[in-house]
């Protein structure tokens, strides 16, 4: 299939062509690891997957408590920024995503976590067939491996493992009981469509350690003969065959290539880099496009827009007589202690997920479900990637699980190699201003329960002054961030949603040959984290994308 010449830079004399491939997958992050396992499992089909970040060959990459390390080190993460948010009190917050293969899923919480039945009915109810809870459950449970869970609501021998965690903490089960103290129940599981209540959260790990996307989908078939992975590559545009999505143009090693798709190209890139490459190939509103001197192939001005996240407000508790990690890694026998739980045993604290608590509650009455999540961390820190307080405390972080505000991703210039403009729009309604304020009121019944009392805690930030409702929402300004959730900015929508980017089947509208397939096409943002419900939109696009070609 001959490539539009034109579409190509003007270097394009010193083109080299990678070949031709029936399928040519963007982005090796949590989707496109397993896009590239499905899609490959047909030795007649040759896949090639690109990736833009590295190897996964450091420790900190597989050992759990190796976040602290990765998120904020530019070995590990793409270090975007957003801009000043308004609705934060003018501060720019770091917006993680991962630069390795396994994408997020190699830096992220480890949670393993679906959201709630309502939330994919309620993505069928936009117009969306075949995506209500009933609908994907399917497909979470194809790649499932749960160590202990069995039921209706749990799979195994997938390729996604999912264990308890190997830790426990004192602190934590009292919050757990003060929790009880108000109304909120301990469960044992959250994935069964329902997650009212507390329970520890399941973790994506093996024995110990680090279950990325990369380990558990792309490593074990990289020797297939029909797949090809290179990274280190930067895609700069998608090539086009009059309306048909033709191959791929990017750049390795100072050079220029291009790689052509005789059946689909698909974006993996994330809710970040996906609706940066499209705007980069002339695809989303056309005058913001012309504006930049980039010439449009297609209006779709929803591409970008639509951007949600969960803003976690992170009230932090100073607590006495109870062991913490801030107070175990101050203490260098303790620490080293850690390092040989770990070599023996693989547990104690070097397992840890960022949080292992987990509670859903709601914030008010009106909500039908629950509105809030709180992941509670027996450690507190100012910012991921700085050092650990040097007291003991616990964390109390909560989100509003659906936010009402809404945000965009737009390119900066129309250099590839510029990170793109960020503005999440974080509490620009009504709502979720209530909503924080209504959190941070809740954080505090919850603390104040006997079951926490003989632990003395006392209020870190934002501290016991901040009670006026217009005090708490200074202190959601000031100590809201992301939780490294975005979701939605190429979403999927029904024939008459203006905004739509993709139909039901991944596809992107008025355009051939194209799919999206990551956390991008969320029409609206599940309740809880959002790593898992990304592999099931991999798993039902592959199994999409496999009966389309047939």
């Amino acid at each position: 299939m001959p490539l539009d010449r034109a579409a190509l830079p003007p270097d394009e004399g010193r083109v080299k062509d990678l070949g031709s491939f029936d399928y040519v997958i963007a982005g090796a992050g949590t989707a496109g690891c397993l896009l590239a396992n499905r899609l490959s499992a047909d030795p007649a089909k040759r896949v090639l997957l690109l990736e833009a970040g590295g190897k996964d060959s450091w420790i900190w990459f597989h050992i759990p408590v190796g976040y602290l390390f990765a998120i904020g080190n530019p070995r590990a993460d793409w270090m975007f920024e957003t801009v000043e948010e308004a609705g934060l009190g003018g501060r720019r917050l770091a917006y993680p995503r991962g630069k390795v293969i396994g994408g997020c899923s190699s830096i992220n919480a480890m949670v393993y976590m679906r959201g709630q039945a309502a939330d994919y009915d309620g993505w069928r109810q936009l117009g969306l067939a075949g995506w209500g809870w009933d609908d994907v459950l399917p497909y979470f449970l194809r790649h499932e491996d749960h160590a202990v869970a069995t039921g209706e609501h749990h799979g195994r021998g997938g390729e996604w493992r999912v264990e308890h965690p190997r830790i426990r903490w004192d602190i934590l089960d009292a919050i757990r009981e003060a929790g009880a103290a108000v109304g909120i129940a301990p469960i044992e599981d959250f994935n069964r469509g329902d997650n009212a209540g507390s329970s520890y959260f399941h973790v994506n790990q093996r024995g110990g350690r680090r279950v990325s996307a990369a380990g558990a989908f792309l490593k074990p078939v990289l020797r297939r003969p029909n797949l090809r992975l290179e990274t280190g590559v930067e895609i700069d545009r998608i090539l086009f065959d009059g309306r048909r999505a033709a191959g791929l143009s990017f750049r390795r090693g100072g050079e220029r290539w291009t790689a052509r798709a005789e059946g689909e190209v698909i974006l993996a890139t994330g809710a970040v880099g996906t609706p940066k490459l499209l705007q980069l190939s002339g695809i989303g509103d056309a005058e913001r496009l012309k504006a930049l001197g980039i010439e449009p192939v297609h209006h779709l001005p929803g591409v970008g827009a639509n951007l949600q996240d969960h803003l976690q407000i992170r009230p932090i508790f100073k607590v006495e007589g109870v062991r913490t990690l801030n107070t175990d890694y101050a203490n260098l026998l303790r620490r080293a202690a850690m390092g040989i739980e770990y070599a023996l045993f693989r547990a104690g604290p070097l397992t840890m997920a960022p949080s292992q608590l987990g509670m859903f509650a709601r914030s008010s009455d009106i909500h039908a479900t629950p509105n809030l999540q709180f992941h509670f961390q027996p450690l507190s820190l100012d910012s991921w990637g700085s050092g650990l307080h040097r007291f003991g405390a616990f964390t109390a972080s909560v989100c509003n699980l659906r936010p009402t505000s809404r945000g965009r991703i737009d390119l900066a210039s129309a250099d590839p190699a510029a990170p793109p403009r960020i503005a999440p729009g974080y509490l620009s309604t009504e709502e979720d201003r209530r909503v924080a304020i209504e959190s941070l009121r809740l954080t505090r019944r919850i603390v104040a329960q006997a079951p926490l009392a003989r632990y003395r805690p006392e209020e870190f930030r934002p501290g016991p002054a901040a009670d006026s409702d217009e005090a708490l929402l200074i202190a959601a300004e000031e100590l809201g961030t992301t939780i490294f959730h975005p979701v939605g900015t190429a979403a999927m929508g029904a024939d008459h949603d203006r905004g739509a980017v993709l139909d039901e089947r991944l596809r992107v509208r008025g355009l051939d040959g194209l799919r999206v397939v990551d956390a991008s096409a969320m029409p609206r943002i599940p309740s809880g984290n959002t790593s898992s419900p990304t592999l099931m939109i991999a798993e039902k696009g592959a199994a999409m994308i496999i009966g389309d070609r047939r």
